[in-house]
């Protein structure tokens, strides 16, 4: 049972975010316990934190505010991390700098919790629901819980090009104008990686809306582009058809799982974060399947440390519940035992570019502010808008601060 205890300017509306319109319940020992972590790990960072009206402590780093103390330290003592976020969204803590408080929080996410508590993560952190596993109905409800949201929402702060995946610059600091340009330098050398020239047969698993297929298709190759989201396969048709190309494009609506043929070239762009740590076998083995002799892959795929990633793989996350339902994102070291493990297939190549998607993910961030107005149009509350704007500086501060990466692969291998 909940009890509302705090409400932010304007209301949230508890039937479409009904765990952060309600505050949970939680006894005294528990929210102590909570209370005696929470501010000791504070203490510890190099963080300014105003608790209420009643307590300010550190002298350094960026100021965390935190309005309602009571519902914060209890949302934290119920959710851990997930009741963290709620508390965000309902607006119970705040910072002016928000990427530079989650930057600190991720830099120190391995000591954030006591040793022994660590250990025992599996009885206190949430699991991950069944209902999330990527099982073939289960992986497509995924995808659209996030894909199919609505393709006029990820145009307003997506480029020309409608690229959902880190860009790669040519310096260190991007600009709204350069992102284009630096997107289609990401899906070129991607492209050059497994080999696309005139005559190829790619397979792109994970259309997005198109930028990478219609740049095959303009080197000369044949493309199979599989998708699980309706609202990209409609509009990647769209853009296809408008570049020139529907007679080398073909764009299903299919799992990774069920395509069958062999191709000179697999490309997937961010997407094996969406396969689930239970299914990667099988997605590797899928790759090999569809490869031709002598072909090769090329991943993007976003990598954490292959701790944190042990440490989280059975964890239910803000991100897995809002953001990115039944996903988890890989370690280095998963992508190259899961290949070894289960297929001939070994990393051949690979470069990182960390750098690159902060970067990319703070032009996201800027520009989505700046259409707040046009995401109310489309139906979107403030409570949406302050979900994606956590999502979006979550993910940078995950970069900045070096706890995740992004990394280009090359895997050869595969049928002789």
């Amino acid at each position: 049972m909940t009890t509302h205890v705090f409400e932010p300017d304007g209301g949230i509306d508890a039937d479409r975010w009904p765990d952060v319109a309600a505050v949970p319940r939680c006894s005294p020992v528990r929210q102590a316990i909570a209370r005696a972590i929470v501010l000791r790990a504070l203490r510890r960072l190099p963080l300014r934190v105003r608790l209420g009206d009643a307590e300010e402590f550190g002298a350094r780093g960026p100021l965390l505010v935190v309005r309602a103390p009571d519902a914060f330290l209890r949302r934290i003592a119920v959710g851990g991390l997930i009741g963290f976020g709620e508390s965000y969204l309902a607006e119970e803590w705040d910072a002016d700098d928000l990427v530079g408080v989650l930057g600190v929080l991720a830099r120190h996410a391995a000591t954030l919790v006591p040793a022994p508590l660590q250990r025992l993560r599996g009885l206190w952190a949430p699991r991950q629901p069944d209902a999330q596993r990527n099982t073939l109905t289960g992986a497509r409800a995924n995808v659209h819980r996030h894909y199919d949201l609505s393709n006029d929402l990820f145009a307003l702060f997506l480029d020309e090009t409608l690229s959902y995946s880190s860009a790669v610059f040519d310096r260190s600091r991007g600009s709204w104008r350069e992102l284009p340009a630096a997107q289609r330098r990401k899906i070129d050398r991607l492209l050059d990686l497994c080999g696309v020239t005139e005559g190829s047969k790619v397979l792109e698993i994970g259309t997005g809306w198109g930028e990478l297929a219609i740049r095959a298709a303009a080197r000369g190759a044949v493309v199979h582009s599989v998708t699980l989201s309706a609202e990209q396969r409609e509009l990647a048709r769209e853009r296809v058809r408008a570049a020139g190309f529907a007679d080398r494009v073909r764009v299903e609506l299919c799992d990774y799982r069920q395509v069958t043929g062999r191709y000179d070239a697999v490309v997937s762009v961010e997407m094996i974060e969406a396969v689930g740590a239970e299914y990667w076998p099988a997605y590797f083995r899928a790759l090999e399947t569809l490869l031709a002799p002598g072909g090769r892959v090329a991943l993007q795929a976003i990598t954490m440390p292959h701790d944190r990633m042990r440490a989280s793989a059975d964890t239910h996350t803000w991100i897995q519940k809002y953001i990115f339902p039944g996903g988890l994102i890989p370690s280095l070291r998963a992508i190259e035992e899961t290949a070894a493990a289960h297929t001939s297939l070994r990393v051949t190549a690979r470069e990182g570019y960390g750098s690159h998607y902060a970067e990319t993910l703070r032009l996201w961030r800027e520009r989505f502010a700046q259409q707040a107005a046009y995401v109310d149009e489309l139906g979107f509350d403030a409570t949406f808008r302050r979900m994606w704007t956590f999502y979006l500086a979550y993910s940078e501060a995950g970069f900045r601060s070096g706890y995740l990466d992004v990394q280009q692969i090359q895997l050869s291998g595969g049928p002789s």
